[in-house]
């Protein structure tokens, strides 16, 4: 996958913590949250798992979608997340990553 800007959801498991970031090279960023790169709340919490993600034509509308997110309501995230992966499952794995043991 080239790089190119994407706002992403990562779970610690189904129903669990939920973390919306944003980035210009989502495989880099997963295997700095799957490394724990990341002192504080998603290394704290073990927030690993990429179940959402959408790409963007620029930063600044990643940047946007990133922040309309963060202000949404945890069951309109939830929902969006269902929407395209109901059984949550780390869609990393698509790309080559090893399964993350279950929780």
């Amino acid at each position: 996958m080239a790089r190119q800007p994407a706002v992403y959801i990562m779970a610690s498991w189904r129903n669990g913590t939920l973390y919306i970031g944003v980035t210009s090279d989502l495989m880099a960023r997963i295997v700095q949250h799957r490394d724990g790169a990341f002192a504080g709340f998603t290394k704290r919490y073990a927030v690993n798992r990429l179940v959402w993600f959408a790409m963007a034509d620029t930063m600044e509308a990643a940047i946007t979608r990133e922040k309309q997110l963060k202000v949404w309501k945890r069951s309109w995230k939830i929902e969006l997340i269902e929407t395209d992966n109901p059984t949550w499952r780390d869609l990393a794995e698509d790309w080559g990553f090893d399964p993350l043991p279950s929780s």
